[in-house]
């Protein structure tokens, strides 16, 4: 009983950054993991939440270490497409000035001066920032839809549709639990 505790709290302790000791070899054998699959040394990557972006190949990371990395639900949005209930994302009601990045790598996908509420309940933007973030046609659910992922490490950001404000007329719908907000 005491390991299932253990096995289920631990992401929730990794993610509020405090230490138990299953938590720590969990993250020591991810930051392993990291370096050989980038060629650096710990020096170089100090922290997973922090240095993700120093990584250059994303598509050697097993889903093992991805799981992690991620908390359970960001996990389940980032790598199995999953989608968070509407209006209960940490970022639907951001109002601060600054940059929302990927979750999984810390690639810069968009900027608060493109944000606009919506009025669904998800983070919502009407430009991206070019080159970061790539649309993929999504055919699921007997819909047809454009889904958008980090194009870094390739993690589920959410859909975009044509329904958005001007100058783009584009609406990204994105999952709060798909993004790091870094404030100006």
């Amino acid at each position: 009983m005491k390991q299932l505790v253990i096995l289920i709290l631990t992401p929730f302790f990794i993610h509020c950054s405090q230490s138990i000791s299953t938590g720590n070899v969990e993250k020591e054998q991810a930051l392993s993991e990291l370096e050989l699959a980038t060629n650096e040394t710990s020096e170089s990557v100090v922290s997973i939440e922090f240095q993700k972006d120093s990584i250059k190949d994303y598509s050697n990371l097993s889903e093992e270490t991805w799981k992690q990395i991620l908390t359970d639900e960001e996990y389940k949005i980032l790598r199995n497409k999953g989608t968070e209930r509407a209006f209960t994302g940490a970022y639907n009601n951001n109002k601060k000035s600054g940059i929302y990045a990927c979750k999984g790598c810390n690639t810069k996908l968009f900027s608060s001066d493109t944000k606009f509420d919506s009025g669904t309940g998800w983070p919502s933007f009407y430009d991206k920032i070019k080159g970061n973030v790539e649309d993929v046609a999504d055919n699921s659910y007997g819909m047809q839809r454009v889904e958008v992922v980090c194009n870094t490490c390739k993690g589920h950001l959410g859909h975009v549709f044509n329904d958005g404000p001007k100058p783009t007329s584009l609406r990204y719908c994105i999952n709060s639990l798909s993004l790091d907000f870094k404030e100006h």
